[in-house]
C-alpha cells in the first residue's frame, strides 16, 4: 500500500498530473442502409460478394476532448446487382488529460477503434438483419497491428526519393 502512494503523482493542490483517458460517450454518428433491388433480391440464388472497408478518424473537439470515429462501409453484390450497401460511422468522445503527444496518435488510431469495434459490429449486424439479410458478423480486427504496419509503411515511404514507387 505504501508503494502505491509513492507512484501516484500529485501537484501541490492534490490534483493528479499522470496521464488519464476516459470514454465519455459513444454513439451512432451516421448510418445508411440501402436495399436497392428489394424485393427481387430475396429471390436471388447467387451468394453475394461482400466488400468491407474501414476508415478511422480523430478530431479534437475541445481542450482535452477528442472524438474518434470508426467508419465501416459494406457492399454486397451479386451478378444480378447490389444486394445491399451499408455505411456506418460509429464514434466516441474521449477525455484525455496529461497524455504525452507521442502516445495520443497510437491511442486514437489503434486503441480507441479497438474499444469501439464490438459496438459498431453489433449495430452493423443488426442493420443488415433488419434489412432482411443474414447478419454479417465481422471478424475481430487487430487495430494495433494495422497501426504499426501503417507506421512502418509511412516510415519506409518517407525515406524514398521522390518519384520512386
Amino acid at each position: 500500500m505504501a508503494e502505491e502512494a509513492d507512484t501516484i503523482q500529485t501537484t501541490g493542490n492534490g490534483a493528479d498530473n499522470g496521464p488519464q483517458i476516459a470514454l465519455i460517450s459513444q454513439y451512432v454518428k451516421d448510418m445508411s442502409f440501402e436495399n436497392p433491388n428489394a424485393p427481387a433480391v430475396y429471390q436471388w440464388q447467387d451468394q453475394p460478394q461482400i466488400d468491407v472497408q474501414f476508415n478511422i478518424g480523430a478530431d479534437k473537439v475541445g481542450e482535452e476532448v477528442v472524438e474518434v470515429s470508426l467508419k465501416i462501409e459494406v457492399k454486397a453484390t451479386a451478378p444480378q446487382g447490389t444486394a445491399f450497401a451499408v455505411e456506418l460511422v460509429y464514434a466516441a468522445i474521449f477525455g484525455m488529460r496529461n497524455v504525452p503527444e507521442d502516445q495520443m496518435q497510437p491511442f486514437m488510431l489503434a486503441e480507441a477503434p479497438r474499444l469501439l469495434f464490438p459496438f459498431a459490429r453489433r449495430v452493423l449486424a443488426d442493420a443488415i438483419r433488419d434489412g432482411g439479410f443474414p447478419p454479417l458478423l465481422l471478424d475481430p480486427i487487430d487495430f494495433g497491428g494495422l497501426y504499426v504496419q501503417q507506421a512502418q509503411a509511412m516510415a519506409q515511404t518517407a525515406g524514398e526519393p521522390a518519384g520512386h514507387a
